[in-house]
């Protein structure tokens, strides 16, 4: 079995088997190449069948030395998925990577705004413009509904049950979820809706597609990061801020309002709850009053 080949099958068996979004499987080939190249430099001839431990070690150990940690941590479990998936098609038997150890790396906790920070980035927002209107429904929308980037840019009109109170999100793995979204967010998106977006000419395949571009086009992952950093700029924020600030900075105030970790996590769309146990780590100082609160001996 030569390596790209490997490669190949693997990526596929990424998208069809275990439906991961295009950026995952974008990650994981990455992983995968560096070790390709690693051999290539190398003259290094050997298949992903008979690579043994020494030899990854070797390439772990190079790779090691111009990344930090968490990279470092983010490469090894990406190869350990790789010989996993040989395993399990029956071409190896053995994970060249099980005693190959990950750098100890603390959880990293993420930033948030604060609302006054949310309500200064929304008051920059230049309205006399019409892509004015369409980023403040965005901002709005990453904020009340916690959306990752990517289900935001593909949300299409047809997603949106206003009459409901919810819209539908796709999501990582192409899962489904319902939403709930404010009144005041609906106002803005109806603003942008039937004001904006009307005027535009589109072309067929993003007649649905919610968020455009003045040419009537889809919105791309770095225009939304683009939006983010100029307002942020623009205010002297003196964050580091992304559009996934404010999917934090809705978990987060919804946990220190006392909302429930399930519901938060069905409205993110985490598959596990430990991944949304993070948020119980920002902010330590709401769970004394709900102690305070609800506990029968405060």
């Amino acid at each position: 079995m030569k390596w790209q080949q490997a490669l190949k099958d693997y990526l596929n068996y990424l998208k069809i088997e275990r439906g991961l979004s295009g950026n995952s499987i974008l990650n994981y080939s990455r992983d995968v190449s560096k070790l390709i190249e690693f051999l290539d430099v190398n003259e290094i001839r050997i298949n992903p069948i008979k690579i043994n431990q020494d030899t990854i070690k070797d390439f772990v150990y190079d790779a090691s030395k111009n990344i930090n940690a968490r990279s470092q941590a983010r490469l090894i479990s990406g190869l350990r998925s790789f010989f996993n998936y040989l395993i399990f098609e029956d071409y190896r038997e053995t994970n060249p990577m099980e005693l190959i150890e990950s750098p100890k790396i603390g959880r990293k906790l993420p930033d948030t705004l604060s609302l006054n920070e949310i309500d200064e980035l929304i008051a920059a927002i230049d309205l006399s413009t019409p892509q004015g209107e369409r980023n403040r429904a965005i901002i709005e929308m990453l904020y009340s509904c916690g959306l990752r980037v990517s289900e935001l840019i593909n949300l299409n009109i047809s997603d949106l049950f206003f009459d409901e109170g919810f819209i539908k999100v796709t999501g990582k793995g192409n899962k489904q979820r319902f939403v709930p979204i404010g009144e005041s967010t609906q106002k803005y998106i109806k603003i942008y809706r039937d004001q904006v977006r009307n005027h535009l000419q589109i072309p067929n395949e993003f007649k649905d597609t919610l968020f455009l571009n003045r040419r009537g086009k889809q919105l791309t992952r770095s225009m939304i990061f683009t939006i983010v950093k100029q307002l942020a700029e623009k205010i002297g924020l003196k964050k580091s801020i992304s559009p996934h600030t404010f999917r934090h900075s809705f978990a987060t105030h919804l946990l220190e309002n006392g909302a429930d970790l399930r519901a938060i996590q069905l409205m993110l769309g985490h598959e596990s709850i430990t991944t949304t146990e993070i948020y119980m780590h920002v902010d330590r100082s709401h769970l004394t009053k709900v102690m305070n609160r609800y506990h029968p001996r405060k």
